[in-house]
């Protein structure tokens, strides 16, 4: 069977709408337990005026494409007035729209039109840095009183004060610390134009405050959390002692991450999300060094979600793939929060890419998505894996904008200005490290080739720039790209289009996907059969045996397989085939799994 042989009348029987008759989503419960988040990074989703630039009008006229992808949120990358020097992560305005993405108008009409399609909508805060345009950070350059206070300013160290206070290394390459002509230092963890805050200071808190209320008012149904393990440092800032530090991310304990004091931040920012009563929501962005930190982001009395990393950066080896699935559950389910799955968004290598490329690239991510929406809890598709696009690795230089493949253009040293050269993006995949904090890195900061995850997407056409807008883009796409397009794969029963379509259907319409119920988890059991092993039953999920390189587990009524190796497996069959990423060949008793590919099981 192929994956369009799919049963879509039991998928049709729900809707991506909120819960209740009224279309209210203050009706829908913890619709974020199971959600389903579309990530759209603005600036290449859709131009809807002919400046080459992805804008909030364009989003709002390609909602409908979302809506019949059947995802259950919109995540919106930054939109706020800024200079641009990372994508609009370094915001200079948090209560506005920079002109090159529209005006309040358009905000509002987005989240209202989205709302109407049965879409909430989720934006971005970005509270570990401003822009250095910030009205705040340009006061504490002109001396007014008080002003450093908000931000991470210190004396040097050496005779006059010419080296920098510690030894901290920036995400992006080179010194954590720029110098003012009066001879103080600055922290900036990301680029010099990104300088970090301090929320030690009271009027830190109170402003976030008050921006996270005044979207709330305008409707939006939560937050995305920039470096949500970044806003509370070390006390006394202490040298780490080594370098190569961004390496270190989300692997081992630094001064600059995941320090406790975040935790009573996040904990005031529920307390105010919650105090809409209407399913508003917080996701933390947050890098930590074990599942079991990462799980305390999302403990009852702090956030909703955290994004789960280690799922995106593992291999495609079954052994690794069910060691994070089981300590990612096992995490969550220690708090009672759901886990979340993601395998791209816009500071990585696209997974199709990762997993090799080409041919392979492209079965494999298929597989990996399937496998990603029959895990229990919530997924995030980031733009375009719908499409199975690929990463660009032809960028001109000229036209890519990634801070951290400027900064190492500007010198082969490290300096407070330059960082080491950008690394190489190979097809395993070496995915990035950004302000937004996502990834593993090369050389002492990131490689500075984001801008390949991040091409305008194909909407159709046979020539670029394939419906993303009347004027161009503002980074080329690829010639061959037609093909990829949303109006090339829809109605193609092959595309990877239908094949996500088909799942975000079947995974409303069977009640054993999704998110699974309060208490299950926390016991073992044997599958029936020789030599069967005792098997992690976690939240709903139950590990079956599998010949090598197939993983098989199950859900109440459910079977997923995943055959990871180069060549077809045989097994009994378990179920009846309701989807899969490449066709398979099945009698009712036994089944010939195709290689590297995902099959769901109506059981």
């Amino acid at each position: 069977m192929n994956h369009e042989l799919t049963a879509v009348p039991l998928a049709r029987a729900s809707s991506n709408a909120f819960s209740g008759a009224s279309g209210d989503p203050a009706v829908s419960g913890a619709w974020w337990r199971d959600a389903v988040i579309y990530q759209v990074y603005v600036r290449s989703f859709a131009d809807s005026d002919g400046d080459g630039v992805g804008d909030l009008r364009g989003v709002r006229e390609r909602l409908p494409h979302l809506a019949r992808l059947g995802v259950d949120a919109v995540w919106l990358t930054p939109f706020y007035v800024s200079p641009q020097a990372d994508g609009g992560y370094d915001v200079a305005d948090y209560r506005a729209v920079d002109p090159l993405f529209g005006d309040l108008a358009d905000a509002d009409d987005l989240v209202r039109a989205a709302h109407a399609l049965g879409l909430r909508v989720i934006v971005d805060v970005v509270p570990n840095h401003t822009s250095e345009a910030h009205p705040w950070f340009r006061e504490a350059l002109a001396g007014v009183p008080g002003a450093r206070e908000r931000y991470l300013f210190r004396p040097g160290r050496g005779a006059d004060g010419e080296l920098p206070p510690n030894d901290w290394e920036s995400v992006f390459g080179g010194p954590a610390w720029t110098r003012v002509p009066d001879g103080d230092w600055y922290l900036h963890l990301f680029a010099p134009e990104q300088p970090d805050l301090d929320w030690e200071h009271p009027e830190v808190a109170a402003e976030f405050e008050s921006v996270l209320r005044f979207w709330l008012d305008l409707g939006v149904d939560g937050f995305r959390v920039d470096v949500a393990h970044g806003m509370v440092k070390a006390p006394g800032l202490p040298d780490i002692g080594r370098g190569a530090q961004a390496t270190l991310i989300g692997t081992e304990p630094l001064p600059f991450f995941d320090q406790d004091g975040v935790h009573a931040i996040h904990r005031s920012w529920r307390r105010l999300l919650d105090s809409y009563g209407d399913g508003r929501i917080g996701v933390a962005e947050a890098w930590a060094p074990t599942s079991e930190r990462l799980a305390l982001y999302v403990r009852p009395d702090e956030l909703h979600q955290a994004f789960n990393f280690r799922f995106l950066n593992c291999p495609w080896d079954p052994a690794a793939m069910r060691t994070v699935i089981d300590e990612s559950l096992a995490a969550t389910a220690s708090v009672g929060a759901p886990t979340t799955w993601v395998l791209s968004n816009h500071d990585v290598v696209r997974h199709v890419t990762r997993y090799g490329g080409g041919a392979r690239g492209l079965a494999r991510a298929r597989a990996a998505a399937l496998l990603m929406l029959a895990l229990p809890g919530s997924a995030y598709v980031y733009q375009g894996e719908e499409l199975g696009l690929p990463e660009v690795t032809e960028l001109p230089d000229a036209a890519r904008q990634d801070p951290a493949f400027r900064r190492g253009r500007r010198g082969a040293g490290a300096g407070a200005d330059g960082a080491d050269g950008a690394g190489a993006v190979g097809a395993a995949g070496a995915e990035a490290a950004s302000a937004d904090g996502a990834g593993a890195v090369e050389a002492e900061g990131q490689d500075g080739l984001r801008d390949g995850c991040r091409v305008p997407l194909p909407w159709s056409g046979a020539e670029a720039p394939y419906g993303f807008g009347p004027g161009g883009s503002w980074l080329p796409q690829p010639a061959d790209w037609a093909g990829l397009s949303v109006a090339a794969q829809t109605g193609d029963p092959h595309s990877t289009l239908e094949l996500y379509r088909a799942a975000l259907e079947l995974r409303r319409a069977m009640p054993g996907l999704g998110a699974p119920e309060s208490g299950q988890g926390g016991c073992r059991e044997e599958w029936p059969g020789a030599g069967a092993g005792p098997a992690v039953f976690a939240r709903g999920m139950r590990w079956r045996p599998a010949p090598d390189g197939v993983l098989l587990f199950t859900r109440p009524g459910f079977a997923c397989t995943l055959n990871t190796r180069p060549a077809a497996v045989e097994l009994p069959s378990p179920g009846r085939p309701v989807l899969s990423s490449a066709p398979v060949e099945t009698d009712g008793r036994t089944v010939r799994l195709p290689p590297d590919s995902c099959t769901w099981w109506a059981m």
